[in-house]
């Protein structure tokens, strides 16, 4: 596996779990199209991805979504990655008329490293991840020993469903 280039004065990149979503036009090509995208963010390699998951939209309407996590080490601080993330966000059409609106795609960090990060823009670990089960899923997949079997219970009851194994994005992940 190529790691990417470090940062400066010798950083090493960070492990970062990112979760992927959308609800809105051509939602895998979204994801794909997001994940290859934030494999050419500087300093940053997609390293594995999640098994595709069909979900019921969670404290919100609209359609079904389709979602994944997404592996990545990255040698972009948090801050810098959470602005790269929602200008592909933007780019693949996003808007946010209202709280948990329908999506083109929604792009979540949910694990930077082993940081607890806790600023207005950017809360890490992800403050709801423990209450949905598209996001414990295929973080479960990737990272059983982030996901805890007792949080994997309580979200038991969600609406989520296996559509396709991880090598729905093997022709944009660079692991």
């Amino acid at each position: 596996m190529n790691l990417p280039d470090l940062g400066e004065e010798g950083e090493r990149p960070a492990l970062v779990y990112v979760g992927l979503g959308a609800n809105l036009g051509e939602r895998e090509a979204a994801l794909r199209n997001a994940l290859a995208a934030i494999g050419q963010l500087p300093g940053t390699l997609v390293t594995r991805v999640s098994p595709l998951y069909g979900s019921a939209p969670v404290d919100a309407g609209g359609p079904d979504y389709l979602n994944a996590v997404a592996e990545l080490t990255t040698a972009l601080a948090p801050q810098p990655l959470l602005q790269a993330l929602q200008s592909i966000e933007q780019a693949a059409g996003r808007q946010r008329p209202y709280r948990n609106a329908p999506r083109t795609l929604d792009l979540d960090i949910l694990w930077f490293g082993g940081q607890a990060i806790d600023t207005p823009e950017l809360t890490v670990p992800h403050p709801r991840m423990a209450e949905r089960a598209f996001v414990l899923r295929p973080l479960a997949d990737l990272a059983p020993e982030r996901v805890d079997a007792a949080a994997l219970q309580a979200v038991a009851s969600q609406d989520i469903h296996r559509l396709e194994g991880p090598g729905w994005a093997d022709a944009v992940v660079g692991g």
